[in-house]
C-alpha cells in the first residue's frame, strides 16, 4: 500500500491511498487543477480513481470537490451528516455521494476502508482505516482529543497519519482571538504537539513504524518543533517520523510490520 500526501493543513487537505489494485483520495480540500496535476505526477489518471473519502465538511477538506467531480465523476464516500452537507454545498456532486456508516467497512476490491468517529467541531467527523496488500494505514487529523475508539482503529496500523496541529505556548501567546484559541484547545478542536506525542508513543509501542504528522499550523507551530517533540516520545521504538507538507508531496510505502 502507498500513501501520498499532497497537502495537509488549514489551507487544504488531500492525499492519495493506493493498494489492492485500487486508488482513492482522502479528502479533496485543494483545487481540482492541483489534484489532477498531483495525481498525474504520481502516474495516476484522475478518472481511474475508485472514489473519494471525505472526513468532514470544513472547506479545507472539500474545497475542490465539486469541480473535480464535474471533471471526473466517481463515488464520494462520507458519513451521514457529512454526506448531507456535501449534497447541499455541492449539488453537482450529489448524484455521486454515497452515505457510509462509521465502523462499517466498505470493500473496494482488495481494499477495505472503515470510517471511525473523531471528536471535532462539526456535526460529524471521521478518520479512516485502510487495509490492503496485507498492510494497514490509519488516518485522523482534525481531532480535539484521542478517544478509545480512535485507539482501537489505530491499533495494528503499520503506518499512521495523525495531527500535530499546535504548540500550546505558541498558541496561547499568539495573535489568535481568545474564542479561537479556546476552540483549538478544546476536546473538539485540534491536537497539540504534546497530545500527538502521547498518541505516537502508544502507536510506536504497538508496532507502528511510519508516523506522518499532519495539519501543522502555520501560525502556532513549526514542523521542526513538532518532529523533535514527537521523536523524543518514540525514542527507542524504531518508528520513523515524517512531516506531511502544506504544499508538495510526501510518499510513504506502507508495508506490514512484524514485531
Amino acid at each position: 500500500m502507498r500513501l501520498v500526501v499532497f497537502a495537509s493543513g488549514s489551507t487544504g487537505n488531500c492525499a492519495l491511498v493506493r493498494g489492492g489494485g485500487r486508488g482513492v483520495l482522502l479528502d479533496a480540500g485543494i483545487s481540482a487543477k492541483r489534484m489532477r496535476g498531483s495525481l498525474l505526477a504520481e502516474g495516476v489518471e484522475p478518472g481511474g480513481l475508485d472514489g473519494i473519502f471525505i472526513t468532514h465538511e470544513h472547506a479545507d477538506h472539500i474545497a475542490g470537490l465539486a469541480v473535480f467531480i464535474r471533471q471526473f465523476p466517481m463515488p464520494v464516500y462520507a458519513p451521514g451528516t457529512v454526506a448531507d452537507a456535501l449534497r447541499r454545498s455541492a449539488p453537482g456532486a450529489s448524484p455521486y455521494v454515497r452515505t457510509i456508516q462509521p465502523e462499517r467497512p466498505v470493500s473496494l476490491g482488495q481494499m477495505t476502508v472503515t470510517a471511525f468517529p473523531t471528536p471535532h467541531d462539526t456535526a460529524q467527523s471521521v478518520g479512516y482505516r485502510f487495509e490492503a496488500d496485507g498492510a494497514v494505514l490509519a488516518a485522523a487529523t482534525d481531532t480535539g482529543c484521542v478517544t478509545d475508539t480512535m485507539l482501537r482503529y489505530f491499533s495494528g496500523a503499520d503506518a499512521a497519519l495523525i495531527e500535530a496541529n499546535h504548540d500550546v505556548e505558541m498558541l496561547r501567546g499568539g495573535p489568535y482571538p481568545a474564542y479561537l484559541k479556546r476552540r483549538i484547545l478544546s476536546d473538539s478542536g485540534h491536537l497539540s504537539n504534546a497530545e500527538c506525542t502521547w498518541l505516537a508513543a502508544v502507536l510506536a509501542r504497538q508496532g507502528t513504524r511510519r508516523i506522518v504528522l499532519g495539519h501543522i499550523s502555520k501560525n502556532n507551530n513549526l514542523p521542526g518543533l513538532a518532529r523533535r517533540t514527537v521523536l523524543r516520545g518514540v525514542e527507542g521504538t524504531g518508528a520513523q517520523i515524517d512531516i506531511a507538507p502544506e504544499y508538495g508531496r510526501l510518499a510513504v510505502e506502507v508495508s506490514a510490520c512484524f514485531v
